[in-house]
């Protein structure tokens, strides 16, 4: 995929505010609050590139269970047996023990990097998603965070991949300049639940920056439905 072309997310409407999608090769975080779907969308991205344009996807989840994630992505429709071979999805415990076999010393975030850029070599994956920077940052037990990002950030741009980047920091705090990584990142997408009324929440989305696109900067509301994402003007409230 040469890096003029778009990789579409899939959700209906969204891509249209993007000028057609994520520029490949660009570094998205995808970020909000738990239960804003933000690992359903990013696999949802996965999935449907693997099967409508032939490319080789890899998601990285850190905070469950390969056979949950998958589970999970089977009840909205996304059939595993449709991308076996070209949907590769590694969990933390594959992780450990992948980095038990390779260590040679170096800190874990090292033996991390060097674990992926292998498979990046063997898989030629095109995507990839890692779920979730938080979870890493712990594992790798960052010290100088500022210095770590800049480094993850480095190594990740040199893979030649359009990579996702999930966070559960908020739409607030990444505006305050508070984190590094919205400074790094070519592009962030915000989820978040609003109330709308007493009893009831709309999970919303926005395309917060995007290098090389003119987007629509809007919230918009985020369904799902019928197997499909979709977005649709705000709601009033």
């Amino acid at each position: 995929m040469s890096s003029d072309q778009r990789l579409r997310t899939y959700v209906e409407g969204f891509d249209r505010m993007l000028e057609g999608g994520i520029p490949s090769g660009h570094i998205v975080l995808v970020a909000g609050a738990p239960g804003t779907m933000k690992s359903s969308i990013s696999y949802n991205l996965l999935y449907h590139n693997v099967i409508d344009n032939g490319m080789t996807a890899l998601y990285v989840t850190m905070e469950q269970s390969r056979e949950s994630l998958l589970r999970q992505m089977e009840k909205m429709g996304m059939k595993t047996d449709l991308v076996v071979g070209r949907l590769h999805v590694l969990d933390l415990s594959l992780i450990r023990k992948k980095l038990r076999e390779i260590s040679t010393g170096g800190s874990w975030m090292q033996v991390f990097k060097s674990y992926l850029s292998n498979l990046k070599e063997n898989l030629k994956f095109d995507i990839m998603v890692i779920d979730s920077l938080d979870v890493l940052e712990t594992m790798a037990e960052v010290v100088d965070r500022r210095t770590d990002l800049f480094y993850l950030f480095e190594w990740m741009r040199e893979l030649n991949a359009t990579v996702l980047l999930i966070s559960e920091a908020s739409e607030e705090r990444l505006l305050e300049g508070k984190f590094d990584e919205g400074y790094l990142s070519d592009g962030i997408i915000t989820l978040k639940m609003q109330l709308v009324r007493d009893t009831e929440n709309q999970r919303r989305i926005r395309c917060v920056k995007m290098r090389e696109t003119n987007h629509d900067p809007s919230y918009h509301s985020l369904l799902f439905s019928s197997g499909k994402f979709q977005v649709t003007k705000v709601i009033s409230e």
